[in-house]
């Protein structure tokens, strides 16, 4: 491959990212017959065709699940620096290949994700993401930022919703929500930093499409992941937090919206409070924000999963009996 013609290095490229893409035992045939190296050497170049085909192929041949090649193509000389430049400078379409291969180096090899943050990698995520408005890019840059998880990535996400550019600030706030899916130390990393405030503010205060990212990452900051099948586990100390920090008028705003998505996280939200606070006060608060009127509004709505969770949450919280006890 190496020896030929560059329209014929890039056919044979294609030929291998295609085979590469058929699964698991194909990659590993291709990794076994020396594919890796040729494919690495060919993304070097500053520009071409052929080096974005090479960074297509390779982003399937590494796709895992073995982190082996991964590892391989990240300790290849030339490469971290080639991915860099690319990311700089290329075009869109180059780009775009480019940070798919990031987003699999990232997940997959445990040696990659701190090569590529101390390279400054993540300046340059950051610059597309704010830059660019294709969205083939910015998802391979989001799950790359995603999967390069750290304080400076954090970091980086909060000067983004610090931005004054409105598709900035919602797509950190996607990537944000994807983190604080994560683990519990995923989730007090957020927890722990500036970001809360922050998105505490927006949740108030931003467009709608804003708002409904935010509440994605408040909610999820809320919930341990489950043991098995079971229900999420709630994290106590943050919902309390993030209640005494005045978060549950935004939510109980969202329940009120024409939005499926948006009012089913409301919804959702509002679940935690009335089952997880302690000492009865979750209906205590909803009551005061008016969110028993917002949730009867789903009495006869057409959307059944709203309808009944909304019944459910009036009938079970402030049935027949709410009140009597005071």
């Amino acid at each position: 491959m190496e020896k030929s013609s560059l329209p014929v290095a890039e056919q044979c490229a294609w030929a291998l990212g295609n085979v590469a893409g058929e699964g698991e035992e194909m990659r590993n045939i291709l990794l076994s017959q020396g594919a890796l190296p040729p494919l690495a050497r060919m993304m070097l170049p500053n520009k071409g065709s052929t080096v974005r085909t090479a960074a297509w192929a390779l982003s399937n041949l590494i796709k895992g699940p073995n982190p082996k090649a991964a590892t391989e193509l990240i300790r290849t000389n030339g490469v971290l620096d080639a991915i860099l430049r690319h990311l700089r400078n290329a075009c869109v379409e180059l780009a775009t290949e480019v940070a798919w291969v990031v987003a699999y180096l990232s997940a997959l090899s445990n040696v990659a994700p701190s090569m590529l943050i101390k390279s400054n990698i993540l300046q340059f995520l950051v610059e597309r993401l704010a830059n660019s408005s294709s969205l083939q890019l910015l998802i391979p840059v989001l799950r790359s930022l995603g999967n390069l998880v750290a304080d400076n990535v954090i970091s980086v996400l909060i000067k983004c919703l610090k931005s004054e550019h409105r598709v900035l600030k919602k797509e950190a706030a996607w990537a944000l929500s994807n983190i604080a899916a994560g683990s519990v130390e995923h989730k007090q990393l957020i927890y722990s930093s500036e970001a809360v405030p922050l998105l505490l503010r927006l949740l108030s205060t931003a467009p709608f499409d804003i708002r409904k990212e935010v509440a994605h990452v408040l909610g999820n900051l809320c919930v341990a992941p489950a043991e098995g099948a079971g229900r999420p586990n709630l994290i106590m100390d943050h919902l309390v937090s993030l209640i005494n920090r005045g978060c549950l008028p935004g939510f109980i705003d969202l329940v009120r919206s024409a939005d499926i998505e948006a009012a089913r996280l409301g919804l959702q939200f509002l679940e935690l409070v009335l089952s997880g606070m302690s000492n009865g006060e979750g209906p205590k608060l909803v009551e005061r924000e008016d969110g028993i009127d917002a949730m009867e509004r789903f009495q006869f709505h057409e959307n059944e999963d709203l309808r009944n969770l909304a019944n459910e949450l009036v009938d079970k919280y402030f049935g027949e009996d709410y009140g009597l006890d005071e």
